[in-house]
């Protein structure tokens, strides 16, 4: 069987966002639906946006955010389905910074200054006391790049998934709460492709999105945890009480969902942002949920 090549981007690697992706991999649900997809980890999402408007790849994991903005500045991009809960991001502070007021005159590591979670952790920032002038943020990546620079002492904090957040907290570092403590009704990661694409690849597109969730069905399997664990890739360097802890977590959800009220939480969030003239787009002027499955996988 002839397969058929699918570019898939992804921001940063963590157990919360890419385990179902490295599923499909080892247990060839990619292969079974006749995809070969190749994978790339672009440590940035402005630049995996423009990549991703311009063609450079088929499918990207983004914040639903970027998708938002992308289609009112002409893109036509749309958000598919969603690839995981909302992340339990920790706001990870360097030893010596135990409060918000800490931060006050420090650098702030982020992926996009006015994409994703800085639109929110800005918000956060300013219900703590500190105003845009109180601190500054530096463009750097994915979670992989902000736990390099805050090891570094080029930062003094930023938002990291698991594992990199725990391995700073075990060395000395400080947690400042969590995304799920300070936005618990923010959506997740979604997975995005342009409309042109979709429409002249509508069975790859179908078949990635089965795929994805063949793969967030199997880690909901209790028994199939020691394999899981087995497929996270060393350089995640997670340790096995946190990957056992990722994988229960797993396993006490349904597959990811995005609704339709929650995507206007976004549409809001970038319109405050963004000052937007325009009334506010509606869900279908972002999103196409038709190539989810119709039968939930839920339980």
């Amino acid at each position: 069987m002839t397969l058929a090549p699918l570019r898939l981007a992804l921001i940063s690697e963590g157990m919360a966002t890419t385990w179902p992706v490295y599923v499909a991999q080892s247990l060839g649900m990619f292969e079974s639906e006749g995809l070969a997809v190749d994978v790339t980890v672009t440590g940035s999402s402005v630049k995996q946006l423009d990549a991703l408007k311009r063609g450079g790849y088929d499918i990207a994991f983004q914040q639903a955010d970027h998708v938002v903005r992308a289609v009112e500045q002409g893109s036509d991009l749309f958000i598919f389905m969603s690839t995981a809960r909302p992340p339990e991001l920790t706001f990870v502070a360097v030893p010596d910074v135990e409060s918000f007021a800490g931060l006050k005159g420090r650098v702030i590591a982020v992926d996009g200054a006015r994409t994703g979670y800085a639109l929110l952790l800005r918000k956060l920032l300013a219900s703590k006391g500190l105003d845009d002038g109180s601190y500054r943020f530096a463009e750097t990546g994915g979670s992989r790049e902000r736990y390099d620079v805050l090891r570094s002492g080029k930062a003094a904090a930023s938002l990291l998934n698991s594992p990199f957040d725990r391995n700073l907290l075990a060395s000395g570092y400080n947690s400042l709460g969590t995304t799920s403590q300070y936005f618990p009704r923010y959506p997740g990661p979604i997975a995005a492709a342009r409309r042109s694409w979709a429409a002249a690849h509508g069975t790859a597109l179908c078949g990635f999105v089965r795929a994805m969730y063949s793969a967030c069905e199997w880690l909901r399997v209790a028994q199939n945890r020691d394999a899981a664990i087995a497929m996270l890739p060393d350089r995640l360097h997670a340790d096995a009480a946190v990957a056992h802890k990722a994988f229960a977590q797993f396993a006490a959800h349904p597959v990811p969902e995005i609704t339709d009220e929650e995507l206007e939480q976004v549409v809001s969030v970038v319109w405050d942002a963004e000052q937007y003239a325009q009334p506010r787009g509606m869900p279908a002027r972002y999103a196409d949920w038709s190539y989810v499955p119709s039968a939930s996988i839920s339980g």
